[in-house]
């Protein structure tokens, strides 16, 4: 649920309380609201909920009101959207960024975060990721939706995938692997095989697209919010 704020209506004596997709629906260009949605900005990194039409609302809204902008405000914009990935939700907001704010480094990084993960550049973007950690860092989750991400990639193009290459993709390694793999072949049908000359083989489970004789009898693909929830343990 959004923050609740009191608006005035019709009269100094009825007010009504507005949670921020309400605010966001009733008057988006409303500038008065400006400072709630920089707020509830702030409770989706804290809380670790995400609403990217009340974003949007922030970054339009910042468009009208140049002088008003918060760069922090819209770092953190940009790093939940770039979570919400395979969602175009990236470029959606950067669209309403003005191209002297894109410039400055901290977004000039994000989007060279962005172009690696949509181009399925993984040892590149946790290379990255790791020179721009107090951007990243900043916003909770970040590396557990990336590594979902990677995963659910490497679920659509591959049947058997190399241990080395899943290690890179989601940035794990050693014993922390070995524990995440447990984790998987426990509770999320992987299979572990031993290749031939080249380590560990995982087998990923079946769907239409690893397997496309599977895509007659499928109605859907993998929701990646099921590869989400193997990621508590990594916390």
């Amino acid at each position: 649920m959004g923050r609740e704020r009191e608006v005035p209506k019709k009269s100094e004596k009825e007010v009504v309380s507005y949670t921020v997709e309400q605010l966001v629906a009733v008057n988006p260009y409303n500038p008065d609201i400006l400072p709630e949605l920089e707020n509830y900005v702030n409770e989706q990194v804290s809380s670790q909920v995400y609403s990217l039409d009340a974003n949007l609302c922030l970054l339009r809204l910042y468009q009208f009101e140049p002088e008003r902008m918060s760069t922090q405000i819209v770092a953190r914009i940009l790093v939940k959207a770039l979570m919400a990935i395979p969602a175009p939700d990236f470029s959606l907001c950067l669209f309403l960024i003005p191209e002297r704010v894109q410039m400055e480094e901290q977004f000039k990084t994000l989007i060279v975060l962005s172009h690696y993960l949509e181009t399925g550049r993984f040892r590149q973007f946790w290379d990255e990721a790791a020179k721009s950690r107090h951007i990243v860092e900043a916003v909770p989750g970040f590396e557990q939706a990336i590594q979902a991400y990677a995963i659910h990639l490497l679920s659509l193009t591959y049947q058997k995938v190399p241990r080395s290459v899943l290690a890179e993709a989601i940035n794990i390694e050693g014993l922390s692997l070995d524990k995440f793999l447990e984790q998987q072949v426990a509770n999320c049908g992987w299979i572990l095989e031993k290749g031939h000359g080249r380590g560990q083989l995982v087998v990923l489970p079946s769907n239409e697209f690893n397997h496309p004789e599977l895509k007659k009898n499928t109605a859907g693909s993998i929701p990646l919010e099921h590869v989400a929830r193997i990621f508590p343990i990594l916390g």
